[in-house]
């Protein structure tokens, strides 16, 4: 469809609109940029939407990097002002929800299970963060919080407001998962001395500690 490049979306072939391309033929048969024109809704008049999402996706990388994007971010990209900036942060953040949804309790087992169930949680975020689990006499998960959300490479936790934590939600056991967004499987000096501090004040709650490092 490259002679389709910068025209109107309106002027396209019925059979090419993706709108229509997406009802006749299904959502798998459009590819990533025509997904994000129709989630921008219009170009600009430089641009149709579709140009603007292959734009959106040139100056940014590939999907993975753009669902890491916060909203400032990607109103630097001309064309981009902030309702299509929103619209996007706001459908990646209901990808992720929609990753973690489920009928039944999860039931944590090892920290493959734990990783497994943070993974669509935690690998687009940009910064540290320390999540916890708070489980039930089963070892399922009956509750959970993000916490202690700091810069890129490093975050600091309380542990007098983690044990508060599980208290209120009268946890039987507690998993407190770290990530890094570098990819580091290499649990900083700084984590050793969290790890050390956390086990120090634990009391009659069971303690679980987990890096979960996942990779961009």
């Amino acid at each position: 469809m490259s002679y389709y490049t910068h025209r109107p979306i309106t002027s396209w072939a019925e059979e090419d609109k993706p709108r229509e391309k997406l009802l006749k033929r299904g959502v798998s048969s459009l590819t990533d940029a025509e997904l994000l024109g129709i989630l921008f809704g219009t170009g600009t008049r430089e641009n149709s939407a579709i140009d603007l999402g292959r734009k959106v996706l040139e100056e940014v990388g590939s999907l993975h990097q753009l669902a890491r994007t916060d909203v400032r971010e990607l109103m630097k990209i001309k064309g981009i002002g902030k309702a299509k900036a929103v619209a996007l942060v706001s459908a990646f953040e209901l990808a992720r929800r929609k990753g973690t949804l489920t009928e039944d309790r999860v039931k944590i087992s090892s920290s493959e299970s734990v990783a497994n169930y943070l993974a669509p949680k935690l690998e687009d975020l940009s910064q540290e963060v320390f999540y916890l689990l708070f489980l039930n006499r089963n070892n399922e998960i009956k509750a959970e919080k993000m916490i202690f959300k700091g810069g890129v490479s490093a975050t600091v936790i309380d542990p007098k407001i983690v044990f508060k934590e599980a208290i209120n939600h009268l946890a039987s056991a507690m998993i407190v998962a770290h990530n890094h967004p570098s990819g580091n499987l290499t649990p900083s000096k700084a984590d050793h001395e969290s790890t050390r501090k956390l086990v120090e004040r634990e009391n009659s709650l069971i303690f679980m500690y987990w890096i979960i490092s996942l990779s961009p």
